[in-house]
C-alpha cells in the first residue's frame, strides 16, 4: 500500500568488537535488498526511480480531477494508484537499504556517503510524486466515493482514508515541494549529525576508551564502582559535547515549530498523533495512567531496590544494576536463540 518513504532507523550506532563470551553474533543480512553498496542494481534502480517518477508526473499531474469525472474513473484512478504504489515501494527499498546499511556502522565514511547520496537522489525523484496525494485530497468526496465503487480502487480505501486525514494540514503545492526538498539539508541533516556524533564519541572508563554501547552496558555491571565510573564517563563526555547537542536540539525544535505553524497544528504533539493515527485523547489518557502509577510502581520499586543495596537513596548509576546476591551469567547467542 502506498506510504511515505521513511528512513529505517533501527540498528546499532556503530560496530562493536565481537565479545567471545557471546559467541558468533548475528549481522543484518541485507542481501534480499541489494548485494552491497557497490551493487550496480542500486544505480539502476535509482535511475529507474527517477525516470518513472518523472513519467508519472507527466502522466497525471493536474489531470486527476478530470479523470475522476470519467465514466471509468474507478479503473483509471486505480491504475494510477497502482503505479504510485510500485514507485513508492522501489524508492522505499532504496532508502531502507541505505538506512539500514548506514545504521550498522554510522562512523564508516563510505556508508555515510552512500546513505547521503541515495537520500539525495530518492528525495529528488520523489519530488515528482508529491502532487499525487495533494491532488487526490482535492477531489470532491462524492466523486471519489463514486469511483470507489470500482473494486480495484476500493482495494485502496484504507490508504485513501489515511491521506484524507492529512488534508486539513496540507499546504500549497510549491510550499510542500520546498519543505520536501529542504528536508535533506534541514531536519534530516541534523538528525544525521546527531547520530554520527553519538557514534563517534569515546568514553574513558577504567583506562579504556569505549564507544557508547559498551559504556552503557557497564551500567549493568555487578561492580558498583564500575557502574559509577561508566556513569561519570558518560556525563563527562556528554558535557564536553553539550554545545553541539544543544545546537542540534534547538535547531530541530525550531524546524518543527515552523512546520507545525505553517500546517496549523495547535499542539507540539499533534503531528505525531496524526502520523500514528491515534487520537490525542487516547495518548493523554495513557500518559495520565502511567503518571498516576508512578508511586505504586516505579517509586516503590526503586525504594525497594535501594534497600536491597543498603542505601537510603539509589544513585542514578544503580538503576539498571543487577540485584545483589543474585547470581548472573552471560548467555551466549546460540543459547539465547535456542531458548
Amino acid at each position: 500500500m502506498p506510504a511515505r518513504t521513511k528512513r529505517a532507523s533501527a540498528g546499532r550506532s556503530a560496530k562493536s568488537p565481537p565479545v567471545s563470551r557471546l559467541g558468533a553474533l548475528p549481522e543484518w543480512n541485507l542481501a534480499d535488498l541489494y548485494a552491497g553498496l557497490d551493487d550496480p542494481q542500486v544505480d539502476r534502480d535509482l535511475e529507474r526511480g527517477a525516470a518513472e517518477s518523472l513519467a508519472f508526473e507527466h502522466a497525471y499531474k493536474g489531470k486527476l480531477a478530470a479523470l475522476a469525472e470519467q465514466a471509468d474513473a474507478g479503473a483509471v484512478l486505480a491504475d494510477a494508484v497502482t503505479r504510485y504504489e510500485a514507485l513508492d515501494d522501489l524508492l522505499g527499498r532504496l532508502m531502507s537499504y541505505a538506512g539500514l546499511l548506514h545504521a550498522g556502522d554510522t562512523v564508516d565514511p563510505a556508508r555515510a556517503k552512500f546513505y547521503a547520496d541515495v537520500q539525495e537522489r530518492v528525495t529528488a525523484a520523489s519530488t515528482h510524486l508529491l502532487f499525487f496525494t495533494l491532488e487526490l485530497n482535492r477531489l470532491d468526496d462524492a466523486k471519489l466515493e463514486s469511483a470507489m465503487q470500482d473494486g480495484a480502487l476500493a482495494h485502496y480505501r484504507p490508504w485513501f482514508e489515511d491521506i484524507r486525514r492529512e488534508k486539513p494540514y496540507q499546504l500549497e503545492d510549491r510550499v510542500e515541494q520546498l519543505f520536501h526538498e529542504k528536508s535533506v539539508t534541514g531536519y534530516s541533516a541534523w538528525n544525521r549529525l546527531f547520530d554520527e556524533t553519538i557514534a563517534s564519541l569515546r568514553f574513558k572508563v577504567a583506562g579504556k576508551s569505549l564507544a557508547i554501547e559498551p559504556t552503557l552496558n557497564l551500567l549493568q555491571d555487578p561492580r558498583g564502582s564500575m557502574r559509577k565510573a561508566a556513569a561519570q564517563a558518560l556525563a563527562k563526555t556528554f558535557a564536553e559535547n553539550l554545545r553541539t547537542f544543544a545546537l542540534v536540539t534547538n535547531v530541530l525544535a525550531k524546524d518543527k515549530e515552523i512546520s507545525d505553524r505553517w500546517r496549523g497544528f495547535a499542539d507540539v504533539a499533534d503531528a505525531r498523533h496524526l502520523s500514528n493515527r491515534v487520537e490525542p485523547e487516547v495518548v493523554q489518557a495513557l500518559v495520565q495512567a502511567v503518571r498516576a502509577a508512578y508511586p505504586r510502581l516505579s517509586h516503590r520499586y526503586y525504594a525497594l531496590k535501594a534497600r536491597w543495596f543498603g542505601k537510603k537513596r539509589l544513585p542514578h548509576w544503580d538503576r539498571n544494576a543487577p540485584l545483589p546476591a543474585v547470581a548472573t551469567r552471560t548467555i551466549g547467542w546460540s543459547e539465547a536463540q535456542a531458548t
